[in-house]
């Protein structure tokens, strides 16, 4: 009788899971993706927030981190632009987006800096791990290290590239003053990011930030993609004399995310133009952005959710564990890619602009682990609720002031 119902369970909770993961009935049973963080990068003021301290997976956000490492190490004299990088038997193994290096080949530090801009290259992200931390998972760890004491406490690495891991998470908020760190400590190798074309192997690459060039101030800095973490994007633009760095995380498509992102920015930059209330100081700000709302139809989201709790906690606690993980087991992913890697982002030889398009990739979906309390820098502050005035009412009102 225990079995009978026992397998009955099983039938009811594997069937709902596959409800979930196919997205089949009438409302998705997803769990959120997207966050969101907008900081004045000259005083750290955060201007917009939205699930800022909740886990994400980087995805390829990660390689800001790996590129921060190897800055550290030109700018110590431990590398020269002009030193060759070995590639292992490893390094070469990495799944797309890749150069599809040969293993006992070599790239130089300057043309590993381009690949992983531009290209968003994992088999370069292990180069780079292997020559810096002899192995990419101690590389990894000195990753996570150096994320602490940049005030990233609710981020952890396992690896340089963003492939999927479901060890591997961070926050906006935190993958925010990533980009602030950054701008403020390797400023010499910033530029960089604002490169728009990488050449390889007799292949031009396009830089997949498409916000550069096609939104005013926009200098930098990645893109990152994956099933599980949707469109990310981390970009920074500066315009009189003012400079935003904006992070979202879990778009539904490259398009969508770019185009909120330039939205995020714009509202910025917007509240900036606004005068200061004396009375509420913070007012303009949350009046720039109260048109602005969460993007909705965000896609499948990264934690297969039933009844409002995460599936692999239903299934943990309703079964020995072994034959329903079984059960439920799901491919991983086999790339970390902003674009198709069969040559959607190589430009033709008269380098006209060409648009990426997805690639799908499976991934194990499951629930990142826990994170710690958020930094105590770069908090939002706290929104009641939303102004009831348009920017134009806020500024007729403190023009009759």
């Amino acid at each position: 009788m225990f079995l009978r119902s026992f397998a009955a369970l099983v039938r009811v909770v594997v069937a709902s899971l596959l409800v979930t993961l196919t997205g089949i009935g009438t409302g998705s049973a997803f769990a959120d993706k997207y966050a969101a963080i907008v900081i004045d990068a000259d005083t750290q003021d955060v201007l917009h927030a939205r699930n800022a301290d909740e886990p994400r997976y980087p995805a390829s956000l990660t390689k800001v981190m790996t590129l921060y490492m190897l800055f550290d190490a030109l700018k110590s004299g431990e590398l020269s632009l002009n030193d060759q990088l070995t590639v292992s038997r490893y390094a070469a193994s990495q799944a797309p987006s890749n150069l599809r290096l040969k293993p006992n080949s070599t790239i130089t530090v300057k043309q590993a800096i381009n690949a992983l801009i531009t290209k968003s290259a994992n088999d370069v992200a292990v180069v780079v791990a292997e020559r810096l931390g002899r192995t990419e998972r101690r590389f990894a760890q000195l990753m996570t290290v150096k994320a602490q004491s940049l005030g990233m406490t609710n981020t952890h690495f396992v690896n340089a590239s963003g492939l999927p891991d479901t060890r591997q998470i961070s926050t906006a908020r935190d993958l925010a003053i990533l980009a602030e760190a950054m701008l403020r400590d390797h400023a010499d190798y910033y530029h960089y990011f604002a490169d728009l074309t990488f050449t390889w192997g007799g292949r031009t690459y396009k830089n997949h930030n498409n916000l550069l060039g096609t939104v005013d101030g926009v200098d930098g800095i990645k893109t990152g993609y994956t099933r599980a973490s949707g469109f990310n994007l981390m970009a920074s633009a500066e315009r009189d004399g003012h400079r935003v760095i904006a992070v979202m995380l879990g778009g539904s498509t490259a398009k969508a995310r770019d185009s909120h992102v330039e939205a995020l920015m714009e509202a910025a930059f917007n509240s900036f133009a606004l005068p200061v209330d004396p009375n509420d100081p913070t007012l303009r700000t949350r009046v720039a952005f109260a048109e602005l709302e969460t993007p909705r139809n965000m896609d499948d989201a990264a934690v297969p959710m039933l009844n409002g709790k995460p599936i692999t906690e239903i299934l943990a606690k309703e079964s020995p564990g072994v034959a329903l993980a079984a059960l439920m087991a799901t491919p991983s992913a086999q790339g970390d890619v902003d674009g198709d890697d069969d040559g959607a982002d190589v430009l033709p030889a008269t380098l006209t602009s060409a648009t990426a398009s997805p690639a799908v990739l499976e991934v194990n979906e499951v629930t990142p682990a826990p994170v710690a309390e958020p930094a105590p820098s770069l908090q939002a502050p706290v929104l009641t609720e939303q102004p009831a005035l348009t920017p134009d009412e806020y500024l007729r009102r403190q023009m009759n002031r």
